[in-house]
C-alpha cells in the first residue's frame, strides 16, 4: 500500500515514522511519501494562498500548486491513486470506510489550511482519468486548523487494518465498531493483571475461564457501554443475566 501526503506542513507528518505505522513501513508493507506543497510553486514568497471570490474571511488555498503537485503525484507509480481531501465539510469517517481504505494500493491525502482548498481541485481529478475517484472526508463536528491530524488519524484506522500490520490477525476483532455481532458497539472494558488494584477487582466471570459466560459477559458490558456513550449507534436489546 503507498500513502502519499501533500501538506504546507510536512514535519507535521513525523508521527508517522513511529509506533504501528513506523513498523509497517519498516517492513514494506505500506510505503510513506510526505509532500511540500510549496515544491510546486514559483514566486519567491512561495504563495499557496489568495483572498476567496465573493468575500469573506480568511484565505482560500489556490488550485496552481495543487495542480501541478497532484499531475506529478499521479505519475510516481504504476497504479491509479484515490485521492482523499480531509474537510469538515466532508462525509462521516467511519470504520466501513477504514476498512475501504485498506484494500485500496494508493491513497494520496491533500491536507488544506485556512478556509480550504480552492473547490476545483476536488472537481478536476474526480473527473481526471489517472485518478481512482476522489473522497472528501470528516473525522468529527468540528474544526481544526488543517488536515494533518485528520489525515493522520485516516490513516493510522486504516493501515492497522491491512493483513500483516498487527501481530495477531484477531487483534481487531473486537474492537469498537469492528465486523461481526459488536460492529455498531462500543468495545466494553477491559482489564489485566494484577487481580486486585487499589480495591478494584477484575470482574469475576474473567477468572472463571468459562468463554460462553466471558463472551456473554463482554456482550452485555459492550451493550452498556453503547447506551450510555453513544445511545445513537442502536438500541440495547434484552439480554440474559450471566450469573
Amino acid at each position: 500500500m503507498r500513502i502519499d501526503i501533500l501538506t504546507i506542513f510536512p514535519s507535521f507528518l513525523q508521527p508517522l515514522q513511529l509506533s504501528l505505522m513506523g513498523r509497517a513501513a519498516e517492513s514494506g508493507l505500506v510505503d510513506v511519501h510526505v509532500h511540500d506543497l510549496r515544491q510546486w510553486t514559483h514566486d519567491r514568497h512561495r504563495t499557496v494562498d489568495d483572498t476567496p471570490y465573493g468575500g469573506g474571511p480568511g484565505m482560500v488555498m489556490g488550485p496552481e500548486p495543487w495542480g501541478e503537485a497532484l499531475d506529478e503525484i499521479a505519475t510516481m507509480s504504476g497504479d491509479r491513486p484515490h485521492l482523499v481531501i480531509p474537510t469538515p465539510s466532508g462525509r462521516s469517517f467511519a470504520q466501513p470506510i477504514a476498512r475501504q481504505f485498506s484494500t485500496r494500493p494508493w491513497l494520496v491525502f491533500a491536507c488544506g489550511r485556512y478556509e480550504g482548498i480552492d473547490a476545483r481541485v476536488a472537481t478536476y481529478f474526480a473527473n481526471d482519468p489517472r485518478w481512482d475517484g476522489v473522497g472528501q472526508w470528516s473525522i468529527g463536528d468540528y474544526v481544526l486548523a488543517g488536515g494533518e491530524v485528520a489525515a493522520m488519524a485516516m490513516i493510522e484506522a486504516a493501515v492497522r487494518l491491512v493483513p500483516g500490520v498487527l501481530g495477531n490477525a484477531e487483534s481487531f476483532q473486537d474492537d469498537s465498531f469492528a465486523d461481526g455481532p459488536m460492529s455498531d458497539l462500543l468495545e466494553g472494558p477491559v482489564f489485566t493483571k494484577p487481580v486486585e488494584w487499589r480495591g478494584l477487582s477484575v470482574p469475576d466471570v474473567l477468572l472463571t475461564g468459562h468463554h460462553a459466560h466471558i463472551r456473554a459477559w463482554r456482550l452485555r458490558q459492550a451493550q452498556e457501554r453503547t447506551a450510555e456513550n453513544r445511545p445513537d449507534l442502536r438500541p440495547m436489546p434484552d439480554l440474559p443475566e450471566v450469573n
